[in-house]
């Protein structure tokens, strides 16, 4: 129940930040952005990592110390490629459509597993086949053209997807608040070298941008990218994901209320169909018993 309850909450922080990061982007580019909201978000464990390591008496190896960089860095380079795809079509499309696509990495999960060799039951299938039109109708125009920020968040969709594999691997190896720190560093340093690169960052659109940028940073990153490593080795791992999947009902309460955000029907109808298809490639159906004569 404690682990369930720390996901909902990580489901929370992460569907409102969407509304962050619309907000953040009025005053900075989104490399910029990202790059200042993982290093702060790095810098706000030190603190927890300090007190937790005084009380450890075991010395750490270098093996352990070298593990720990390795294993964050690749976490760190995923991550990196996955919230860059996000902030930037975050500028092309709204919070609620974001919401609801990036959620979609709860399907891709169980398929990108088939290459690991896990098992993946006929309600993934079902379940994949359901988000696919809801996000049809929700995503698809017209004139079956997609628009360049719905695509962004699709191909970030499987960058997310590679990240939990990812954390689910190697999670249970190594400590998760240094594991924590070590990616939002590797992401943040990433980002910022592209924000040089592509934008102008200053100090001025931080400021400008500040209520955003510590949510961002310090709840999104520090409290919710945390709360997930810690909560993952306990949950299990089909409650963990329906529980994360309201990440983007969450997107959506959060678009409309704060940023006046609105869909079609036909949208709305595309979010339903995308959520029953995420729960029901969570929920193993049950087994049907041969009759007996």
């Amino acid at each position: 129940m404690q682990a369930n309850l720390m996901l909902l909450l990580t489901a929370a922080i992460w569907g409102f930040a969407f509304v962050a990061q619309r907000v953040a982007m009025e005053h900075m580019g989104p490399f910029s952005f990202n790059g200042i909201r993982f290093l702060l978000g790095a810098v706000s464990l030190l603190p927890l990592i300090w007190f937790f390591s005084r009380k450890q008496s075991v010395a750490v190896t270098p093996a352990a110390k070298t593990s720990i960089w390795l294993a964050g860095g690749v976490a760190g380079t995923i991550l990196f490629a996955a919230a860059a795809l996000q902030q930037v079509g975050l500028l092309y499309t709204s919070a609620a459509k974001a919401g609801f696509i990036t959620g979609l990495y709860m399907i891709l999960v169980p398929f990108l597993g088939l290459f690991l060799r896990h098992v993946t039951g006929l309600n993934a299938w079902l379940g994949a086949g359901i988000a696919l039109a809801g996000l049809y109708l929700l995503s698809i125009n017209d004139d079956l053209s997609m628009s360049r920020g719905d695509m962004l968040m699709f191909i970030g969709a499987i960058f997310w997807s590679c990240h939990i594999l990812w954390i689910d691997f190697i999670g249970r190896r190594v400590n998760a608040l240094q594991l924590s720190a070590v990616q939002f560093l590797s992401c943040g340093v990433l980002s910022m070298l592209v924000a040089f690169w592509l934008e102008t960052p200053s100090l001025s659109s931080v400021f400008a941008a500040w209520k955003a940028v510590l949510f961002a940073s310090l709840i999104s990153v520090g409290v919710a990218y945390t709360l997930q490593i810690v909560a993952q080795k306990k949950a299990k791992p089909t409650h963990a994901a329906i529980i994360m999947s309201m990440e983007a009902v969450f997107a959506a309460i959060g678009g409309v209320v704060f940023l006046s955000e609105s869909l079609p029907l036909r949208g709305w109808i595309g979010c339903a169909l995308m959520m029953t298809g995420m729960l029901l490639s969570q929920i193993p159906l049950p087994k049907l018993k041969r009759a007996t004569h």
